[in-house]
């Protein structure tokens, strides 16, 4: 079934291809994932007509918050800024965000966020690597709302185990939305609402698995196509028999309110 190209072939332009950013159209005809059915990026754009004041934390390449800002250009907020760790995108996203006046600050993961209490309305963040729910409701007001997507537990697991073996418990049950609920409930914040979604995913050959695995870094720790050769080779054999790689990934939407003290 498969593809005609070679092992080689695939892996090498996988390997080759720039990661910066949350610019996925590369996979287009090569790997697929279903979207919630919430739509962040559209939802988070209706929000923002609202609010003043807007912190998006570990905005990527600004890509996603560039889209929400577009659907509240008649009505926008007064000011709007946007965290991020890594230096690639830490440009990608000035350059992007420069025009709609949002300042990008370098914030290094697990930071104190460089601003002050009760500085924002809304707090936005699509994947965030952790969420780190005192700093959030310290920089949200009263009143103020935290709205994110966050990703969940087992995520695209196939893939991962398939690299790594079967995961233990801790490292599976990660990210289960219920303790994150649990660590937000703890921080003082009220959730109004939680959602969550298991996504199929479905790779068409090898080449894609190593752009992915190379962009979204945690997935495979440490990941070189050098050190997991022979499971890359195993893998293109098995899409080359039986068709594209077949996986989950696992989603959740927070909705979550800062108390009126």
């Amino acid at each position: 079934m498969g593809n005609s190209r070679s092992f080689e072939d695939l892996v090498a332009e996988g390997a080759a291809v720039p990661t910066d950013g949350w610019d996925f159209s590369w996979f287009e005809g090569r790997a697929t994932e279903a979207r919630p059915s919430w739509g962040y990026a559209r939802s988070a754009g209706d929000r923002l007509i609202w609010v003043n004041t807007v912190l998006d934390i570990q905005t990527g390449g600004g890509e996603v918050l560039d889209f929400a800002l577009s659907r509240a250009a008649a009505q926008p907020p007064m000011m709007v800024a946007a965290t991020e760790s890594w230096p690639p995108n830490i440009a990608k996203a000035t350059a992007l965000l420069r025009s709609r006046g949002v300042v990008v600050v370098a914030v290094a993961e697990g930071a104190q966020l460089p601003f002050a209490d009760a500085a924002f309305d809304l707090v936005l963040s699509r994947h965030p690597v952790r969420a780190d729910w005192p700093e959030i409701a310290r920089v949200l007001r009263p009143g103020g709302t935290y709205f994110a997507q966050h990703v969940g537990p087992r995520s695209a697991f196939e893939l991962v185990e398939h690299f790594l073996g079967p995961q233990p418990e801790d490292v599976s049950g990660a990210r289960d939305p219920e303790r994150e609920r649990a660590g937000a409930e703890a921080a003082g914040l009220e959730v109004v609402g939680l959602r969550a979604e298991r996504l199929r995913m479905e790779f068409n050959d090898v080449g894609a698995v190593v752009h992915f695995l190379r962009k979204v870094i945690w997935m495979v720790p440490d990941f070189t196509v050098e050190a997991y050769e022979p499971q890359l080779r195993s893998l293109h054999e098995q899409i080359e028999a039986t068709g594209p790689f077949v996986a989950h990934s696992t989603r959740h939407l927070f909705d979550v309110r800062k108390p009126l003290k």
